[in-house]
């Protein structure tokens, strides 16, 4: 397996490129409008055929580059289901995988941060967290359907259950992380250490946030598979 973890700086966005070698055939997940042109770049030079754009929910802090990468590759857009993204091609349930040559994509449903939020486990060792957990954090639970309870639910009894040695890869990460694990996250995650569910709302509801800078603009994009960006250009 090919497994590149990519960086936008302005959004701290990770987007991360799965290929299968030897079929040449590979998935974006959670791509950055503002680096379509690094990441096509990157699929030349690494003689990759785009199968897939693949989301782990709308996102409100940056715009998702699929509607770009599906003209310029013909790939296919795919988001969780429930996300209220009309012109995708695929959505994708809890259970259901993708499958990239001899790579299994495996979604498992992550709510709470949105709520119709995803994380997806490749091939059973690296789990693509999104927003759900981050590490030593998590993702916000005030807008978007949120819902702090749902989100305590989602990782304590979906990715908690995973083997320690899952590794742990954020949708975002704003202190220079890269990659953490199930073993660490259950032990040092201070959001969630020692809290039940209700300490945890209680805390998840309290945090008083400003809105992602993006958001007004992010949102209606991203609902349109990032179109708005396109025409906007």
């Amino acid at each position: 397996m090919l497994f590149r973890q990519l960086f936008d700086r302005d959004t701290s966005t990770y987007t991360y490129l799965i290929a299968d070698p030897a079929s040449s055939e590979a998935v974006l997940v959670d791509p950055v409008v503002e680096q379509v042109e690094r990441d096509l770049k990157l699929l030349q030079e690494l003689g990759l055929t785009l199968r897939y754009c693949l989301e782990t929910h709308v996102h409100a802090d940056h715009i998702t580059g699929t509607a770009q990468l599906r003209t310029a590759t013909g790939c296919l857009g795919v988001v969780p289901a429930g996300a209220q993204v009309d012109c995708a091609d695929l959505a994708l349930h809890h259970g259901e995988t993708l499958q990239i040559g001899a790579v299994t994509v495996q979604a498992i449903a992550t709510p709470g941060h949105t709520d119709s939020h995803m994380a997806y486990l490749v091939n059973g060792t690296h789990l693509l967290t999104g927003d759900a957990l981050l590490i030593r954090g998590c993702g916000r639970t005030d807008f978007q359907s949120g819902d702090a309870g749902t989100l305590f639910d989602s990782v304590t009894q979906q990715i908690w259950t995973l083997p320690d040695a899952t590794l742990i890869y954020p949708g975002h990460d704003y202190r220079g992380h890269t990659v953490s694990s199930v073993a660490e996250e259950k032990r040092w995650n201070p959001r969630f250490v020692g809290r039940n569910s209700e300490e945890f709302i209680q805390f998840m509801d309290s945090l008083d946030l400003p809105n992602p800078q993006k958001i007004m603009e992010a949102l209606p994009a991203n609902e349109q598979c990032g179109r708005l960006a396109v025409t906007a250009a």
